[in-house]
């Protein structure tokens, strides 16, 4: 194809249709602050031209340019000058200078509906820009940017073409240029977990080795100390909300950001493979996106759908998806977490350092047990951790075949725990703790899954505890990321629906593969049985952070919050109150979602337990009413097909009050709001476990009054009410 003739224009020029709409004075400014900065190649904006993307040139030598980007909001400078480009080992070259081959735009504009979700319609409306470049070697790349009303995403593409359809890439050279010192909140760039609580610093101040245990570092000889995991999110001293992730993570390692504090430049940083490698491609293949999210309103970062837009749409007909269910579930799962019984046969506690043994789970009396109460209370599902022999001679081995993932304990009666649970109408969700062993998994998944379908099972809870067979490889690198993408595949054919404990972080493959529930990927309620746990404002940044790629299975809903409560030598507790507990179901979204606690700690406070029968999973709309990350947030859902809403909202350490309009009701319709408060005397530390219920009548001109305690919550339902429930409860005021 025939090279265009490029006309570089001063950037400012990009600018200068959507600048005439403003103030001279910012005009003149625009002109000012870009009269020296590079040329443009080609600019693109949002459909609402509040975001300007533009491709610069900072250079040129006999290749062509070296080419760059840079991205305001509404005139404020979002992302600064920042490269583009491959180091590539094979063929051995740096790929980035560039010859400008061709340039394409067009605009889309559709509505599209998930199988599950937050909302019942998804728009997707962008500009796209397709650059075709042309490197050394003669090396083909396509840069495709698309602008979205709430931020930008850009790939990578690789055409099949001659000479070269086999690339071994060494580095990503994409670079994030922050245009001032940012609060941030981040965790380590660790290659192997992200299990971390966050941090909360200006981005000079990023230190990934300055604290946390020895535990929580152990990764440190694989990251660098500025190095950060996405998505990172950012506030700016101009009132800029930043978000950097990536989307639609597919036969490609995981993207860290490592910053240069002189510049503020993250630069990324590829998990790579035992010898050092980044990505092994063959033409044609694509990179994940790269996205920034901004806005200058929190509530818009935690509404954008941009990711899930930039997946690829469902691997699952709408026609042929009557197995995929969003549900609730109990399990066998928190009593071996805070030392009542053990995951083994044998009774030794993982990682324990006691002597004494204590009773094994997953033995078919206590699983009825938790089959019986999931049935009394229109719970879906039965969750039964450590059922299968192995897990005596699991923990830290290294060992590639620890389990086979269909033999079960001899305590453990399968055939009559499945037929029970069937009578009740009760689902047992499977469990595959792989303990690292990708390999073994993958030679054992067919058997499993078919063994599963056998009895009737059809969701499963894998995990990857543990250092990655094949060795040398990490959880987070390109060999892992294409195991997870096969057992969603291979789970999809069987119709089984699949909950990841420990992988890589999500990146909205969940609208490609529905029957990807949830997973991890990040610090859950467990470390407050076991450890320092997570601190008051976890959960206030995880929605900022790790929900920004996808539902999260959290697992809240502890109402015992004291550890002490099981060994009076224990110091650890849950950091909420029970009020906040009852809040996480709305503002940590799931489609998975578990009633985490022991039975018997609901069974004394089934007042409260009454909003997680009650809370759905699955939703017709969402509203983000107030959101801080750090420190507050608060979301109201509509039920799926229903019309009844639920508030959730939670804050940091602080006490918080909010006057909380529900304009969102439907308008001349009367609601019963019930009211999970927070105790008048309650506090995270001091008092978390009190609690107060209301009944009031409400209707969309209501305002509530919400005050949360210390590490606090409020979680409500807004039933509509019948017309002899009227005369029942008072009208709030």
């Amino acid at each position: 194809m025939t090279t265009l003739v490029l006309r570089l224009v001063p950037i400012f020029m990009t600018n200068y249709l959507y600048m005439l709409r403003k103030p001279l004075f910012a005009l003149l400014l625009m002109l000012v602050l870009n009269a020296s900065r590079a040329n443009l190649i080609e600019s693109i904006f949002s459909p609402d031209r509040n975001i300007s993307f533009m491709v610069v040139a900072t250079g040129t030598d006999s290749t062509g340019y070296s080419l760059a980007y840079e991205m305001l909001y509404r005139t404020k400078p979002v992302i600064g000058t920042s490269a583009l480009g491959f180091v590539l080992n094979n063929p051995a070259i740096r790929l980035d200078h560039f010859e400008v081959l061709a340039k394409q735009q067009n605009t889309v504009d559709e509505t599209w509906s998930p199988l599950w979700g937050e909302v019942k319609h998804v728009r997707n409306n962008y500009n796209q820009l397709t650059l075709k470049l042309k490197g050394k070697r003669g090396i083909i790349v396509h840069l495709i940017i698309r602008v979205f009303n709430d931020g930008a995403g850009f790939r990578y593409e690789f055409p099949a073409q001659p000479g070269f359809n086999h690339f071994i890439v060494g580095d990503e050279l994409t670079e994030f240029r922050l245009t001032d010192d940012h609060k941030a909140f981040w965790i380590p760039g660790d290659y192997d977990t992200n299990e971390y609580a966050y941090y909360t610093s200006t981005l000079r101040n990023i230190d990934a080795t300055g604290g946390g245990s020895a535990q929580e570092i152990h990764a440190k000889t694989f990251f660098d100390k500025n190095a950060v995991q996405t998505p990172l999110m950012m506030k700016t001293d101009k009132g800029l909300y930043i978000n950097i992730h990536e989307a639609a993570l597919v036969n490609y390692p995981a993207m860290n950001l490592v910053l240069d504090k002189a510049t503020l430049t993250f630069r990324s940083q590829l998990v790579p493979d035992v010898v050092g490698n980044k990505a092994y491609l063959r033409a044609p293949e694509r990179t994940p996106w790269r996205t920034i999210i901004v806005s200058d309103k929190a509530t818009e970062i935690l509404s954008s759908k941009l990711i899930l837009n930039l997946n690829e749409p469902s691997k699952t007909a709408s026609t042929d998806a009557e197995w995929v269910k969003p549900q609730k579930f109990v399990g066998v799962w928190w009593e071996m977490h805070v030392g009542k019984s053990s995951w083994d046969y044998s009774g030794s506690q993982v990682g324990s350092q006691q002597a004494s043994r204590v009773p094994h789970g997953a033995n078919t009396a206590n699983v009825k047990r938790y089959v019986d109460f999931a049935a009394k209370h229109g719970i879906e599902g039965v969750l039964v951790e450590g059922w299968n022999t192995g897990w005596e001679d699991w923990f830290g081995q290294w060992k590639e075949d620890v389990f086979d993932f269909v033999t079960p304990y001899p305590d453990f009666n399968l055939t009559e725990v499945t037929a029970y649970a069937k009578s009740k109408g009760v689902k047992i969700i499977m469990h595959h703790e792989t303990s690292g062993s990708a390999t073994n998994y993958e030679r054992w998944m067919d058997t499993a899954y078919r063994f599963m379908k056998r009895y009737g099972y059809d969701a499963v809870k894998t995990g990857y505890v543990g250092k990655i067979i094949p060795r040398g490889e990490h959880h987070d690198g390109q060999w892992m990321v294409r195991h997870y993408e096969r057992v969603m595949k291979k789970t999809n054919e069987y119709r089984i629906m699949v909950d990841m404990h420990e992988p890589v972080r999500p990146t909205g493959l969940h609208r490609t593969y529905p029957n990807f529930l949830a997973c991890e990927a990040a610090r859950g309620n467990e470390f407050n049985a076991w450890s320092a746990g997570n601190p008051p404002d976890h959960e206030t940044i995880l929605p900022f952070t790790r929900l920004m790629g996808g539902p999260m299975d959290y697992t809240p809903g502890i109402f015992k919050i004291k550890m002490s409560y099981y060994d009076s030598s224990k110091k650890e507790q849950v950091h909420t109150t029970l009020a906040k507990q009852l809040a996480l179901y709305i503002t940590m979204y799931s489609p998975l979602q578990m009633a985490a606690d022991l039975l018997e700690n609901y069974e004394v406070k089934m007042d409260a337990f009454q909003f997680i029968k009650d809370v759905a999973v699955d939703w017709d709309d969402t509203k983000v009413l107030e959101a801080e990350p750090g420190d507050y947030v608060v979301i109201a859902r509509k039920a799926k097909g229903k019309e009844s809403w639920f508030m959730g909202a939670i804050t940091d350490e602080n006490t918080r009050n909010f006057n909380t309009s529900l304009s969102f009701l439907d308008a001349g319709r009367k609601y019963i709001a019930t009211i999970y408060r927070d105790g008048d005397k309650a506090d995270w530390k001091a008092n978390p476990e009190a609690y107060a219920i209301e009944k009031f009548i409400v209707d969309s001109k209501t305002i509530l009054k919400l005050k949360l305690a210390p590490g606090g919550g409020t979680a409500v339902s807004l039933m509509p009410a019948a017309a002899t429930e009227l005369k029942s409860f008072k009208t709030y005021k």
